[in-house]
């Protein structure tokens, strides 16, 4: 009876397994979608620091990169500025910009040499391209220094080409001169090429300082008005030559 019984049974409780396992399936869901959820927000999260990191080191290697270009740069300028000491007779001292004048009215810089390094007041100063100004002031340690761009800036000039002489001060523009008392019938054309003229024997003879730009002649008036260019990098430079006695010749 009894086998006979479950025999009857079986069936009904194949129907209840049937049954049960969906309700076993839905009922085990939340432990296996637990665990999936912890392994996805856990594998997100190693990869955000992973991101995290490779971001850092990229910014870490480009500003390794600027930073060997900066000075490759500066390395570079620093030859160039000695390789102009081929164009000089005398001494020369290179001196570094450590500040500007603020004041837009006046273009000076303070480079870190001063009189304890023989620095004196009205000494030239040169950089790689062009003539860069002249000393005005020192300190034991610094020196200031008159931009040949600034308007109380004058050096004298001549043209390479015609030999013709003036005078080329500053406008308080970086890139821009004017010749003073320029005739009308001064043989100049644009491109012609300036160079200092050693007169007066502070700046040396033909050192570049610019190129005229533009010739306007007034027929009612005895003068032309000439601009040149600058030579010098003056808004650039990091380095310049201070140069004592001796003149190129």
């Amino acid at each position: 009876v009894e086998s006979y019984n479950e025999t009857l049974l079986d069936p009904l409780k194949q129907g209840v397994a049937i049954v049960a396992r969906p309700i076993q399936s839905i009922a085990e869901a939340p432990y296996f979608l637990t665990d999936a959820s912890i392994d996805f927000f856990s594998s997100r999260n190693n990869l955000q620091k992973e991101n995290s990191i490779l971001e850092n080191r990229i910014r870490e290697l480009s500003y390794g990169s600027q930073r060997l270009a900066a000075v490759e740069s500066e390395n570079t300028r620093l030859r160039e500025l000695l390789g102009s000491r081929k164009r000089l007779s005398g001494d020369v001292l290179v001196a570094e910009i450590v500040g500007i004048d603020p004041n837009i009215q006046r273009r000076e810089v303070v480079i870190d040499k001063g009189t304890v390094d023989g620095v004196r007041v009205r000494q030239a100063v040169i950089e790689a391209e062009g003539l860069f100004g002249q000393v005005i002031a020192t300190t034991r340690s610094s020196a200031r220094v008159l931009m040949v761009s600034d308007p109380r800036h004058a050096i004298p000039v001549e043209v390479v080409r015609s030999g013709f002489r003036s005078i080329a001060v500053g406008m308080g523009l970086s890139d821009r001169l004017y010749l003073e008392n320029v005739s009308t019938t001064a043989d100049l054309r644009i491109g012609d090429v300036l160079v200092s003229s050693g007169l007066g024997e502070r700046f040396p003879r033909g050192y570049p300082v610019g190129e005229v730009r533009s010739v306007d002649i007034d027929p009612a008036r005895n003068y032309a008005d000439v601009y040149t260019s600058i030579q010098a990098r003056l808004d650039t430079s990091r380095h310049v030559l201070i140069l004592f006695d001796g003149m190129a010749p």
